[in-house]
């Protein structure tokens, strides 16, 4: 028998991808439900190997999805839902048309709910991989926490956003998770740990709020994130709290609701409720949770025994952490009126410090600016007609360096009115190749390096001197027992050797080489992977260069300002005095 033919583009690539267009008639929705429907999924266009035939030889770029991936939404329940939602637009529409009043309300009165749970327990199964994915999850929530009611974007996600990040700080404040901390153009970059999971977020500055003029981003689209995002860190919320033995939902007892229309269109005042909430402390259920010091593992994953400079490594990283945990410990810290409130409230609370501001203009204060106890006041403007001798008046870079650094950092160098240090990023990697680092970042790499090999020098010089100690008292044992054996040994000759001189362009020459030689080595079908590495990396370099340039030219700017503000004052001090006498009129 003669076996039938196949079909073009019926296995293969061709097969197992759908343009959207297909997509969109297999599942019968409209391109709205499906975006909804695959945000909610978290389905995403592929891209083949070779389009042409995914595309089964249609010329131009479409969106593809894979087939497996559609298969896999014919059987969801939101589908259903979708359409439950299309026939209630449609009634409402229809009632509301001929002015059928009572239908309408009956219709708006059972509207059908889009409900996610299943949607988060399908797509993170366990606890660990919630928060994994929790980094765009918070980001997201935070930004629309500071938006009032769009078009697309209704006051209570909005609302409920607010709430829900509310919650997700008071639960790092509780298990004191913060870890690094940072301030940028974009907002403040907070990251906190949990469970050997290191959770990045970037809360947006406080500004009043301005419309764009141009329709450039798609609320609606995110709002459709946001929809799934609040479900997913409310799971997480609670997770949170009774791990860490914390009744949930929270009650906050500074936030007062208030019926009145217009406190709750006024900002000012869902900042500083959501600040004073903040500053208050949660109740705990009846156990209270015991801290044990934690037995370190001398195992490797592959059961190898691990070395023990891993192991001091180890030792040394939870012994900072515990450190770091409890570094406002003991410190009573007061805020102006002029500094950023939320961000500093929340990282004195998470490392173990009180904090108050003054009561008589925003809510929630614990303590008043008189009082005698407090050690750190954080200010940010020149200078104070009043100041006390008991503490500190220090600019709110101070907070955030101190996390930084892990220790509590000199006050002299952020008094008021001081030209603040850099503010360096925490999260650069000094030992990662190919990224700039600023000359400030380089020297404090350099100081701890020192001081490191120093600490190092110590220790191995007691060891030395306890080994002479040894070797002495062992060779007067030896003495004492006349036992002692004369050895004849060969006296040792030093003959003079040959200066080889290295021509460092030949060596270079030779370098070369074998680089071209190790390229022409490359398989082909990774050649094109490799030409794309090495264009990366000559962009990054050109990148670092482009920073270096720019700071030796701010730093020459800066030289030849202070040059001439000392010409200016050196010719103030030349200047001779002129004294007017005075003439006597008769």
């Amino acid at each position: 028998m003669v076996s039938k033919r196949k079909e073009k583009y019926s296995s293969g690539e061709g097969s197992q991808f759908m343009t959207r267009k297909a997509a969109l008639k297999k599942l019968q929705l409209s391109l709205n439900d499906f975006r909804k429907l695959c945000i909610l999924k978290g389905i995403y266009p592929r891209e083949p190997r070779n389009r042409k035939r995914a595309q089964k030889g249609k010329a131009g770029i479409k969106t593809l999805y894979h087939v497996k991936d559609i298969q896999f939404l014919l059987h969801e329940p939101v589908i259903w839902r979708l359409r439950d939602y299309k026939i209630f637009n449609k009634k409402v529409g229809r009632a509301r048309a001929v002015k059928d009043f009572e239908k309408l309300n009956k219709y708006l009165n059972n509207h059908p709910t889009l409900k996610l749970d299943h949607i988060v327990k399908e797509r993170y199964p366990t606890f660990i991989d919630a928060l994994k994915d929790l980094d765009d999850c918070l980001t997201l929530c935070f930004l629309f926490s500071t938006f009032p009611s769009l078009a697309h974007v209704p006051r209570d996600q909005s609302a409920l956003c607010r709430r829900l990040t509310l919650e997700f700080l008071h639960a790092v404040i509780e298990a004191k998770a913060l870890r690094k901390v940072f301030i940028s153009i974009k907002g403040f970059y907070f990251q906190a740990e949990f469970k050997g999971q290191t959770i990045t977020w970037i809360t947006p500055h406080h500004f009043s709020f301005t419309p764009q003029s141009k329709a450039e981003v798609d609320f609606k689209v995110m709002s459709t994130f946001v929809e799934f995002y609040t479900v997913m860190l409310g799971f997480v919320n609670f997770r949170l709290y009774h791990s860490l033995n914390l009744y949930y939902p929270p009650k906050f007892t500074a936030i007062q609701q208030s019926s009145n229309e217009k406190l709750l269109v006024d900002e000012d005042i869902f900042v500083s409720e959501r600040v004073a909430a903040l500053n208050c402390t949660l109740s705990k259920t009846s156990h209270e949770l015991i801290e044990e010091d934690l037995e370190i593992d001398s195992f490797n994953a592959d059961g190898s025994e691990a070395s023990e400079e891993k192991l001091e490594e180890i030792r040394k990283e939870s012994e900072k952490i515990r450190k770091l945990k409890t570094l406002f410990k003991g410190l009573k810290i007061f805020l102006n009126r002029e500094v950023p409130r939320e961000p500093l409230v929340f990282v004195i609370r998470c490392f173990g410090g009180e904090v108050s501001w003054d009561k008589t203009l925003f809510v929630g204060s614990t303590f008043s600016e008189d009082d005698e106890t407090i050690t750190h006041q954080i200010v940010d403007r020149p200078s104070m007609e009043k100041q006390f001798i008991s503490r500190y008046y220090v600019q709110p870079q101070w907070i955030f360096d101190s996390v930084n650094a892990a220790d509590l950092l000199p006050v002299e160098k952020y008094f008021m009115g001081e030209v603040l240090p850099p503010h360096l990023s925490p999260f650069i990697d000094k030992e990662r190749d190919q990224q700039y680092i600023p000359p400030e970042a380089r020297a404090l790499y350099n100081e701890n390096e020192l001081e490191e090999q120093h600490k190092m020098d110590a220790t191995d010089k007691q060891d030395d001197d306890g080994d002479e100690i040894e070797s002495d008292a062992d060779n007067d044992e030896e003495i004492s027992s006349k036992e002692v054996k004369t050895v004849n040994t060969k006296k040792l000759s030093v003959s003079t050797g040959e200066v080889y001189k290295e021509v460092p362009w030949e060596k270079a020459r030779q370098e070369r080489q074998e680089f071209r030689l190790r390229e022409k080595m490359v398989k082909n079908k990774h050649r094109k992977l490799y030409k794309s590495m090495m264009e990366g990396r000559r962009d990054r370099a050109k990148e670092i260069w482009l920073l270096r340039k720019k700071r030796r030219l701010h730093d020459e700017n800066e030289k030849g300002k202070k040059k001439d503000a000392n010409k200016v004052q050196q010719k103030d001090k030349n200047k001779p005095i002129v004294r007017k006498s005075k003439v006597k009129t008769t």
